[in-house]
Order: C-alpha cells, then sequence, then structure tokens
C-alpha cells in the first residue's frame, strides 16, 4: 500500500533536515489513513544528536492526546541520516518497535517511507500530492 504525502509536508521534512545539519531532526507524522498531512517537528533529546535520535516524550504523549481527543493520527515518525542515505540504519533497526507506524528517513534532499513491521521496514510506494 503506498503513502500520500503532501508537498507542504514534503518540503517541512526537507526544510527541518537542512536546519538541523549536521544534527539529526525529528518529528511526529499526522494524518489519515495512507495520507500524511502534517509534519511537528520535535526536539532530538539524544545525547548523540549527530549520530542518533530521540523524539522529546512530552510531543508524543501531547500527539497521542490529541488523537484521543478526535484530533490527527499520529501515523509515525521522521528523522534525518545528515551524512547519510534514506533508508533505515543498523540504530533505526534497533530502535524500531514492529509496532506498524510510518517512518519518514530524509537524508541527501530525498524523503523515502518506511513501515515498521514485526519483520523488519518494509519500503513504501510515496506519492506526493498537493496540500
Amino acid at each position: 500500500m503506498g503513502i500520500e504525502l503532501t508537498s507542504g509536508v514534503h518540503a517541512t521534512l526537507l526544510e527541518e533536515a537542512a536546519r538541523a545539519h549536521p544534527f539529526e531532526c525529528c518529528g511526529l507524522l499526522l494524518g489519515q489513513g495512507v495520507r500524511i498531512e502534517r509534519a511537528v517537528p520535535a526536539a532530538n533529546v539524544h545525547p548523540d544528536p549527530a549520530r542518533h535520535f530521540e523524539i522529546d516524550p512530552a510531543a508524543l504523549i501531547t500527539a497521542h492526546k490529541a488523537e484521543r481527543s478526535g484530533g490527527a493520527q499520529l501515523l509515525g515518525y521522521y528523522h534525518s541520516h545528515p551524512n547519510g542515505r534514506a533508508d533505515p540504519s543498523p540504530s533505526d533497526r534497533a530502535q524500531a518497535a514492529g509496532d506498524g507506524r510510518l517512518w519518514a528517513i530524509v537524508a541527501n534532499e530525498a524523503v523515502l517511507v518506511w513501515r515498521d513491521t514485526a519483520a523488519g521496514f518494509q519500503a513504501l510506494p510515496l506519492r506526493l500530492v498537493e496540500g
């Protein structure tokens, strides 16, 4: 199943990665179903932000509460690989929960989306849509 990514979210992801360089940016992906409609930047609270990311737990709690109150779905997460490729790193694989959430990875001005499955990351077709 493919994922729809709005042009505005795509631009935000590229801007956040450029702004955070040489550190990893990170944040939340919100939307409905297979459509990512918002990227919400979050602080990278990992002690080594040049090589790893950890989304600020307060941002996660806020997103979960909003979703339970009828807000947008928390579809997944995003982060950048400042000096790498847009596919899951060994660190990403070790951190993955296998919960079915989406992971958008930004590197070298590319955005790829992956599903975090119990069997590992699955690459998903991505379609840019207006918005």
